[in-house]
């Protein structure tokens, strides 16, 4: 039971620790509780891999058709994988729905797309349970996201500027209503 507490107030490790992250790394944690109430949100971000092109993988629309994020030209993107079974993932959906809310509106598209190997039949419960009105439940049924990003942890985000190339990645959860998470917004925007 401990080993279960342990592992969901840290990071979701799905594989060994990520390879060194390089000299455009630095890490961050917030100083307040998550909005869940279940402690800090505690992440890595990383520009190593910024004007890298978004990759071409399909994946699916919440409705089961394709989708790639090419489907999104011209508008910078935030793409955040996670699992519902990943603690500090579901921490930060509350977050991520309320930058959809705010930045959404003004060209940002936020991608909320699950590693969950279940797909729909776990993603569709977890979107009827909990109030998050802004997001959509994507799904990359092969992992190939998390397979091309590399970080072995979820959540992992990517805000890619409005020519799809990488600015940054968040390794870990953040807090998206804070001061840095704002700031890469922003600087997307004004891509």
């Amino acid at each position: 039971m401990t080993l279960l507490l342990l592992a969901g107030l840290g990071a979701c490790d799905k594989q060994s620790p990520p390879a060194e992250q390089g000299p455009n790394a630095t890490s961050g944690e917030a100083t307040g509780p998550a909005q869940s109430g279940k402690g800090a949100f505690s992440y890595t971000l990383d520009r190593s891999k910024a004007g890298t092109p978004a990759p071409g993988f399909t994946f699916q629309n919440p409705d089961g058709s394709d989708a790639k994020l090419s489907d999104f030209a011209g508008k910078p993107m935030l793409v955040n994988l996670w699992a519902t079974w990943c603690a500090p993932c579901v921490a930060e959906m509350p977050t991520l729905d309320a930058v959809a809310a705010d930045y959404g509106k003004k060209g940002l598209a936020v991608l909320t797309i699950s590693q969950d190997s279940q797909g729909e039949a776990v993603i569709k419960p977890f979107f009827e349970k909990h109030p998050l009105p802004h997001l959509k439940g994507w799904i990359d049924p092969e992992n190939q996201f998390g397979f091309h990003y590399n970080t072995g942890m979820l959540p992992t985000t990517v805000i890619y500027d409005a020519q799809g190339k990488e600015m940054a990645r968040v390794v870990g959860a953040m807090d998206w209503s804070s001061k840095e998470g704002r700031a890469l917004i922003e600087a997307a925007l004004a891509s």
